[in-house]
C-alpha cells in the first residue's frame, strides 16, 4: 500500500502570531517506500521523513493526527511537519493502519530520508510492531549511501493470495520459505493499491487500461478516479429523473481557503460601507501618466497607493486583531495584500510598504508577484501577512459592486467594481469590510472619507 504525501495549500491567510506559513501545495515526490524489515514482520510500509523543499536537509515533528491502531482513510492527516518557514499537513492517499510511531511529536531537525513511522494493511499485524525500532527500518535516503544502496521500492510484488502460497509449497517442498519480498511479480498481474483494485472491480474498469501514476507506476485511487471522470457520462435515458453531475476533488489550498474564509466569517464581527467614487480625472491622470511612462499604470495600482494613504491617516483601520497577545496591533507601515485569483485558487501578494512607494514601483511589483502567483512560484513570506486587502472585480464591467470577507486578522478588506459611465463622469462603487472588533464605525467612515478624497484628486497621490 504506497503513500503519496502531499502538502495541504494552506492560503495565504496565515495564521498570525503563530510564525507559521501555511504554504501552497504541490505535489512533492513520494517519500513513503515499502520495505521488509530483516526481522519477521508482517508486510509493511516505512514512511520516511520527506523533503518540503529543494534545500531542505531536515525538519521537524509538530503533532501526529493519528496514533497507533488507527485506521486510516484517504484524505487523513498523518502528521504536522514543520520546517524554518513552514507548516505542511501530511496527507494518506490509501487506506490502512498506523502501526508504529518511530520519531514523537515535537522531535527536532529530523535528518530527510529517517523513517518516522510503519503503516500496514491489515489491522490484525499491528500488534506485531509494538517493539519495531529503527534499525528495523533502514532509511531509504540515509547520508553515506550511494543511490543504488538504496532499498528499492517493491511495489510491483504483491501480496500473494492464499492460493498462490499453498501451490508454491506443494511444488517445492523440501525448499526453504523465502521472505515475503523474494517472489518476483506474476507476468500478467497489473501493480495496484488494494483500494485501487477494490474500486476498479467496483466500477467494472479494467487494471490493465490504466497508466499508474503511483511510485513503479502503479495504479492507485486517484488514477481510478481520474478514469471515471475522463470518460464519457452515462446518456440519460427518457424518462429517468437521475441527476448527471461530476464531482471535482478539493485540492488542499481550496479546503484551506474554504477553512480559513468560514472561521473568519463567523469569528470576525463584519459590517460595510459603500461609497460611490468619481473616477474621472483619476481616469484622465492615468491616461496621461501611460504616455509618458515604460510601465503601464492601471486603475488598480492606484487604488492600491489611495489604500495605503488612507490608511496613514486613519491608521486603527491598519491593525489586527490579536487575540492571544490581549492586544489591537496597530502598523506603522501599510502593507497591502492584492487579491490574485490563480487556477488553484486564491492567494494574496502583498505590496510591503506601499505607502513609500510610487505608482510605477507599485506597478511594476504587482506584474512581477501576479505572475509569479499565477505560475505557483511565489515565496511564502511574499504572501503571508499583510495589514490590508484589496479585491478588485473591476475588470468585470457586470460586476458593479460585491462585498468581501476579511482576510484575517487584518481588519479591513476593500471591494472594487467596475467603472461604469454616468454621463460625463466615470464612476465606481467600493465596498469596504470592516472587523467591528477593531474598527468603529465612525473610524470606517473616516477612512473611507480620506479614501474618496485621494481618488477624486488623484494629484494627491504625487505628494
Amino acid at each position: 500500500m504506497p503513500l503519496v504525501a502531499r502538502t495541504v495549500l494552506h492560503s495565504a491567510f496565515g495564521r498570525s502570531g503563530l510564525g507559521l506559513v501555511r504554504a501552497s501545495a504541490q505535489r512533492l515526490s513520494p517519500q513513503f517506500v515499502r520495505f521488509y524489515a530483516a526481522k519477521d514482520f508482517p508486510q509493511h510500509n516505512v514512511l520516511d521523513m520527506p523533503a518540503l523543499s529543494p534545500t531542505m536537509t531536515q525538519g521537524n515533528i509538530g503533532t501526529w493526527q493519528k496514533k497507533p491502531g488507527d485506521k486510516i482513510d484517504p484524505g487523513d492527516v498523518l502528521v504536522e511537519i514543520e520546517t524554518d518557514k513552514a507548516q505542511m499537513d501530511f496527507e494518506c492517499q490509501e487506506e490502512g493502519y498506523l502501526a508504529k510511531i518511530l520519531v514523537d511529536d515535537g522531535a527536532k531537525d529530523v535528518q530527510i530520508g529517517k523513517p518516522i513511522a510503519v503503516m500496514v494493511e491489515e489491522e490484525g499485524d499491528v500488534k506485531a510492531f509494538e517493539n519495531f525500532t529503527l534499525e528495523d527500518a533502514p532509511s531509504s535516503a540515509a547520508p553515506g549511501k550511494s543511490k543504488e544502496a538504496q532499498p528499492k521500492e517493491k511495489e510491483e510484488f504483491p501480496k500473494k493470495d492464499k492460493k498462490e502460497t499453498s501451490l508454491q509449497k506443494d511444488e517445492s517442498p523440501s525448499k526453504p520459505k523465502q521472505p515475503s519480498s523474494s517472489p518476483p511479480p506474476a507476468a500478467n498481474r497489473v501493480a495496484a493499491s488494494p483500494l485501487a483494485r477494490r474500486l476498479a472491480n467496483e466500477k467494472g474498469i479494467p487494471l490493465n487500461s490504466i497508466k499508474g501514476t503511483g511510485p513503479s507506476g502503479r495504479v492507485i485511487e486517484r488514477d481510478i478516479q481520474n478514469y471515471k471522470s475522463s470518460g464519457a457520462a452515462p446518456a440519460a435515458t427518457p424518462g429517468s429523473t437521475a441527476a448527471s453531475y461530476k464531482d471535482i476533488p478539493l485540492t488542499g489550498m481550496r479546503k484551506t481557503i474554504g477553512s480559513r474564509l468560514q472561521a473568519s466569517w463567523v469569528t470576525s464581527p463584519h459590517y460595510y460601507l459603500t461609497s460611490s467614487l468619481d473616477m474621472t480625472k483619476l481616469v484622465k491622470l492615468r491616461a496621461a501618466l501611460n504616455e509618458n511612462s515604460e510601465v503601464r499604470i492601471s486603475v488598480n495600482d492606484f487604488l492600491v497607493k489611495a489604500i495605503a494613504i488612507a490608511s496613514k491617516k486613519v491608521p486603527a483601520v491598519n491593525s489586527a486583531w490579536m487575540e492571544e497577545e490581549s492586544v489591537i496591533r496597530e502598523f506603522s507601515n501599510v502593507d497591502v495584500s492584492v487579491a490574485v485569483a490563480t487556477p488553484t485558487g486564491l492567494v494574496t501578494p502583498i505590496i510591503f510598504g506601499a505607502n513609500a512607494l510610487g505608482l510605477e514601483a507599485i506597478s511594476t511589483t504587482i506584474k512581477e508577484l501576479g505572475k509569479r502567483a499565477r505560475d505557483n512560484k511565489l515565496k511564502p513570506q511574499e504572501y503571508q501577512g499583510g495589514t490590508v486587502t484589496i479585491s478588485n472585480l473591476g475588470m468585470n464591467d457586470a460586476v458593479e459592486s460585491f462585498t468581501a470577507i476579511i482576510n484575517p486578522p487584518q481588519s479591513c478588506i476593500l471591494a472594487v467594481g467596475s467603472i461604469q459611465s454616468a454621463g460625463d463622469s466615470q464612476k465606481c462603487k467600493v465596498t469596504a469590510s470592516f472587523d467591528h472588533r477593531v474598527v468603529d464605525g465612525f473610524v470606517g467612515a473616516q477612512w473611507i472619507k480620506e479614501l474618496k478624497r485621494v481618488i477624486e484628486d488623484p494629484l494627491r497621490l504625487m505628494l
